[in-house]
C-alpha cells in the first residue's frame, strides 16, 4: 500500500481517516474444533462506518494470513501506516462506508492482538506457546461469529475476504449459512494444494530448526528471527509472479561496490526479499505463524468423503468467487471448481477470473475491474 500521503488522510475524499482498534473479550471457555479450550478469548477488531438500526448493513472482512483488524484508515498521526485494504474501503469506495458498517478483526490464533500462542493463559499465568489448542479455519471463524453476536447483528449483509481469509469466508457458509447476506472470495479455493502444502512446511522447518525457536518457548524479543525471516521470504515468492518480478526487478544489480564477499546482497530482488523479511519480524510471532499455516494446510472442503459437494450443499447466500490468472499458490481453477460445484448443486454462484500480473497478491492491488466488481456485486 502507499504509505507516502503526508496530509491528513480525512482531508481526502474516500478515507476512513483516524482508527483504533478495540478488544472483544469472551470470558468463557472457547472450544475448539479439535477438542482443546482455552478458558477465555480476545479478538482485537476495527470497525469503520455506522451500524443502522435494523442492523443490517453490517460487512464483516477476513484477513489473509499476514495480515490483520488494520483493514482501512491510519491509527495515529505518528504511525501513519494505512490498513491493508484502504484503497477498497471507505466513504465512495467499493466497500462503501457511507452504507456499510465494516468489521474486520485480527484472527483467533493471531498476534495482533487477539489471543494466540503467545497470548498469557490466565490459569497458568505463562504464555500458551504449544500449548496452543490446534486451530482450524472453523475456530477461527466460530470466534468471528462471537464478535458478530457482541454488535447484535444476525445477519452480515456480506462476508468478504481473500486467501486465507477468502477460505473463512466460504467457512461462514458452511457453519453459519443463515447469518450470510452474501460472499465475495477471492484467491482461494478449496484445499491446499500439494505444492502448497509443502511450501508452507519448508518455512515452517525453517522457524522450528532454528535455535533460538527452543521447542516454541522463546521470549518475545528474541525468537527464532532468522527461521521467520526464511519463512516470509520464501511465501513471499508465492504470492508474487514470474512476469510481475521481472518487470519489477529483473536482473538489475544494487547500485555501490561489487567486490563484496560472494554471497552479499548483489541482485535487487535479493535486497527486496530480505527486507521483506526483516520487516515481517518485526510485527510477526513465529509460533502464530506456524499455527496459522497448519490451519491452511488442514483446511480441506472435500472432507474425507472427497466430496466438495457435500461440504457446500448448505449455503444459501449468492456468492462471488474471483480467480487471479497469474496466482500459482491459489491457481484460477482452484477458485472455479468451488463455483462449478455451487452451480452444481443449484446455488447462486459467480465466478471472475482477472488477468493481473501481481501473482497471488492481485486482490491487494489496486484495480478498477476489481473495484467494479466488488461495488456490483455488494449492491445487488
Amino acid at each position: 500500500m502507499n504509505d507516502s500521503e503526508q496530509t491528513t488522510p480525512n482531508q481526502y475524499e474516500g478515507e476512513v481517516g483516524f482508527v483504533e482498534f478495540e478488544d472483544f473479550v469472551y470470558s468463557k471457555p472457547f472450544h475448539f474444533a479439535s477438542g482443546g479450550m482455552i478458558p477465555e478469548l480476545t479478538l482485537r477488531y476495527e470497525t469503520y462506518g455506522h451500524l443502522n438500526d435494523e442492523k443490517s448493513n453490517a460487512i464483516l472482512i477476513c484477513h489473509a494470513l499476514s495480515g490483520d483488524h488494520h483493514c482501512a484508515g491510519v491509527h495515529s498521526m505518528d504511525e501513519r501506516k494505512q490498513g491493508w485494504w484502504n484503497f477498497m474501503v471507505g466513504p465512495g469506495k467499493p466497500i462503501d462506508t457511507s452504507r456499510y458498517f465494516v468489521i474486520c478483526s485480527n484472527v483467533l490464533g493471531g498476534c495482533q492482538g487477539s489471543t494466540g500462542p503467545g497470548s498469557v493463559n490466565p490459569e497458568t499465568g505463562q504464555p500458551y506457546n504449544l500449548d496452543f489448542p490446534k486451530l482450524t479455519v472453523q475456530d477461527m471463524v466460530k470466534a468471528q461469529s462471537l464478535l458478530v453476536d457482541h454488535f447484535g447483528v444476525d445477519r452480515l449483509h456480506a462476508v468478504i475476504g481473500g486467501s486465507m481469509g477468502g477460505m473463512q469466508t466460504l467457512q461462514w457458509n458452511i457453519d453459519f449459512p443463515e447469518r450470510v447476506g452474501r460472499y465475495i472470495a477471492l484467491a482461494c479455493g478449496a484445499r491446499h494444494t500439494a505444492q502448497a502444502i509443502a511450501f508452507n512446511d519448508t518455512g515452517r522447518q525453517a522457524i522450528i530448526t532454528d535455535p533460538n525457536w527452543m521447542q516454541g518457548r522463546y521470549e518475545p524479543d528474541a525468537g527464532p528471527a532468522h527461521g521467520l525471516a526464511v519463512a516470509r521470504m520464501m511465501a513471499h515468492i508465492t504470492y508474487l509472479s514470474d512476469v510481475g518480478m521481472e518487470a519489477k526487478f529483473g536482473r538489475k544489480r544494487r547500485s555501490g561496490d561489487q567486490s563484496k564477499e560472494h554471497f552479499d546482497v548483489e541482485f535487487e530482488v535479493e535486497s527486496y526479499l530480505r527486507y521483506q523479511g526483516q520487516s515481517f519480524v518485526t510485527r510477526f510471532d513465529a509460533n502464530t505463524y506456524l499455527y496459522l499455516t497448519k490451519a491452511l494446510d488442514r483446511f480441506d472442503l472435500f472432507g474425507e468423503d472427497k466430496s466438495l459437494d457435500s461440504s457446500l450443499k448448505g449455503v444459501t447466500a449468492p456468492g462471488l468467487v474471483i480467480g487471479f490468472t497469474s496466482d500459482w499458490l491459489y491457481p484460477p481453477q482452484g477458485n472455479r471448481e468451488v463455483v462449478e460445484a455451487l452451480l452444481r448443486l443449484g446455488k447462486d454462484a459467480t465466478y471472475a477470473e482477472l488477468a493481473m500480473d501481481f501473482g497471488h497478491d492481485s486482490f491487494l492491488v489496486r484495480a478498477p475491474k476489481l473495484y467494479d466488481l466488488i461495488r456490483t456485486f455488494l449492491s445487488r
